[in-house]
């Protein structure tokens, strides 16, 4: 008896071992190497690749990809041309002695092109509520709807953006602390920023309906949408996107420039495949493709603050920019800040 048990040990030690090896087969035999070692690259940028072959294998073919995208691979390089940017892992499949492994290597895939740098022109200048801590806005039949945050100070409203007059409020109980919001077929959509739920309001009755908890996704920053998905700012490089008959994240896109990741996305706004992004803590907004991540442009917002009138709730390192709404009949920006006292009607331009 005591023999069978040794044996059955050494085989299944053997097997454990076997399969412990097997895992690591690939990696030890082969290796990605791409042109000067680099570890990021420009999307439709053309770059050299090879396999190192640790172990001198006859190989039979190689193919490359990207989540899921062929690679092509002419005269040693690859062009890179994908649908979304950001953090990616390149994999290298490869045919050797009548069998097949698979090997990876992590890779930043950024924006062809610098952002744009652009300006604004004012039109109108309203009346903002000094105690708004500004964190959603956005637009719906020419009237205002406006989230604010704070432990007990968050509300939501819909007001006359022309003069202030609130229509109605809903105030958010103390332990919350309000965020971004967007509206889609009749119902509205709030978040919160670390409780890791969010609300969903009757448009019309301005009754809530509902709750919906976060799923992947870090906190509750931004939201916005395009008609059928909603997407969501987290406090991180990503922007999810949200599925509104489940609430479910069925994906991100990642927020790049053509130099590095960017992780500043807070209140956004989508206009025309365009995501409007307030970067968190400056007066500037980013436009963002929805679609690959890349960040085309960049409106430059200083000088704005200049023009605020300081009050009782004045915070310079907090009372920042942050709110953003298109007004789609006018044609307009609407802008505004925490607990600033006017709410900016501008056109934006390239500088």
């Amino acid at each position: 008896m005591k023999i069978i048990n040794y044996f059955c040990i050494v085989l299944i030690t053997s097997l454990f071992t076997a399969c412990g090896s097997g895992n690591q087969k690939a990696s030890s035999l082969f290796e990605i190497s791409l042109e000067k070692n680099v570890n990021q690259v420009n999307q439709n940028q053309e770059i050299g690749i090879s396999i190192k072959n640790k172990k001198e294998k006859e190989i039979e073919n190689v193919q490359y990809s990207i989540d899921g995208t062929i690679i092509p691979l002419k005269n040693d390089k690859i062009l890179i041309n994908i649908p979304t940017l950001g953090n990616k892992v390149l994999t290298a499949k490869i045919t050797f002695d009548d069998q097949t492994v698979s090997i990876n290597k992590n890779l930043k895939v950024l924006s062809e092109k610098a952002p744009e740098i652009y300006t604004y022109t004012i039109i109108n200048e309203y009346p903002h509520d000094t105690k708004a801590y500004t964190q959603g806005l956005e637009f719906y039949n020419d009237t205002l709807y406006e989230s604010t945050g704070k432990n007990g100070q968050s509300f939501l409203r819909k007001l006359d953006f022309k003069t202030g007059k609130v229509f109605e409020q809903i105030d958010l109980d103390e332990t919350y602390f309000g965020e971004g919001i967007t509206i889609l077929k009749n119902k509205i959509y709030q978040l919160t920023w670390k409780s890791g739920l969010g609300f969903i309001y009757d448009l019309k009755s301005f009754k809530k309906l509902d709750n919906f908890q976060y799923g992947k996704s870090r906190e509750g920053w931004g939201l916005t949408n395009d008609g059928s998905k909603i997407f969501k700012s987290d406090g991180t490089e990503k922007i999810w996107f949200i599925n509104p008959e489940t609430m479910t994240e069925e994906g991100y896109i990642e927020t790049v420039t053509n130099s590095s990741i960017f992780n500043s996305a807070n209140e956004l706004e989508y206009v025309a495949d365009k995501i409007y992004a307030n970067v968190y803590q400056k007066p500037s907004v980013m436009i963002i493709d929805s679609k690959t991540g890349a960040i085309e442009g960049v409106i430059n917002f200083s000088g704005l603050s200049d023009i605020i009138t300081e009050t009782e709730n004045w915070d310079k390192a907090n009372n920042v920019l942050n709110g953003i709404a298109y007004h789609p009949e006018r044609k307009t920006f609407f802008v505004t800040g925490k607990f600033w006292n006017k709410l900016f009607e501008v056109q934006i331009q390239k500088k």
